[in-house]
């Protein structure tokens, strides 16, 4: 397995980036163990801190992350998840990727429009 530099810190920055077109998606946290298990399923696994503990992205949505590559930086403290976006989605709001607001004119603008309504995905999967 790959060690990562967790010594800073318990958690360390994971960005999904589309393997296919290089979109970034999101960004999450990863400590040791969602690391760990990411590299054992193949699918992404992060540590929310909202909740404190460990989740599969799309556990509940259906939208799982499939790893396609991972990339670490120089100092082995934050990675890249190169995934394949399963159920289109990345973003809880229904939007493909989390990035869909730009500043514009001091404020933000919405430069996409969300795939799906998610509270119809999320009451499907609860």
């Amino acid at each position: 397995m790959v060690e990562l530099n967790f010594s800073r810190g318990e958690l360390i920055p994971a960005i999904a980036q589309d393997f296919r077109t290089g979109e970034i998606l999101m960004q999450a946290w990863i400590n040791e163990e969602a690391f760990r298990k990411t590299q054992e399923t193949g699918f992404a696994t992060y540590f929310s801190r909202s909740r404190g503990k460990l989740w599969v992205k799309g556990e509940s949505s259906g939208c799982l992350q499939k790893i396609r590559d991972i990339l670490v930086d120089c100092d082995k403290d934050s990675v890249i998840y190169l995934v394949e976006q399963l159920g289109g989605v990345a973003c809880h709001t229904g939007h493909r990727s989390c990035y869909f607001r730009h500043v514009e004119n001091g404020g933000l603008k919405e430069t996409s429009s969300p795939v799906f309504d998610p509270e119809q995905l999320y009451a499907k999967k609860g």
